[in-house]
């Protein structure tokens, strides 16, 4: 029901912005909790950050809190997450999530109640 595709990563310098997006198919983009991910080599999945189908935010990880922001465009099927003050610990792929059911309201970190997910996307900061 929902198909969600990631905007190209990058390499960045540490200190530097990049801006990913998340576009979706779909008109139950509108209707879903969205969230992004990210893993790094040899690490499991973690949680980014989490955003309402109305805009609302829900959470962040405290190792990016204050330097990522998670918003969404429902006219634009889009999501978003900029990424500020880049840390080679940031590096990692990228992933943006989806929750139809709405089951992820008290718990937005648990990867396992997501319905959806885009392929990733690269992420490379250098030191």
């Amino acid at each position: 029901q929902v198909q969600l595709v990631e905007s190209a990563g990058g390499y960045v310098q540490a200190g530097g912005s990049l801006r990913l997006s998340c576009a979706a198919s779909g008109q139950a983009f509108s209707r879903c909790t969205m969230a992004w991910f990210r893993q790094a080599p040899g690490k499991e999945r973690e949680f980014v950050a989490a955003i309402t189908w109305g805009g609302r935010l829900l959470d962040y990880a405290d190792s990016v809190m204050g330097r990522f922001t998670i918003s969404r465009d429902n006219a634009m099927n889009t999501l978003y997450l900029q990424m500020n003050s880049l840390k080679p610990e940031d590096t990692a792929v990228y992933y943006c999530a989806g929750d139809l059911r709405l089951t992820t309201i008290n718990s937005p970190q648990n990867p396992d109640k997501y319905d959806y997910w885009g392929q990733g996307t690269q992420v490379t900061v250098s030191s």
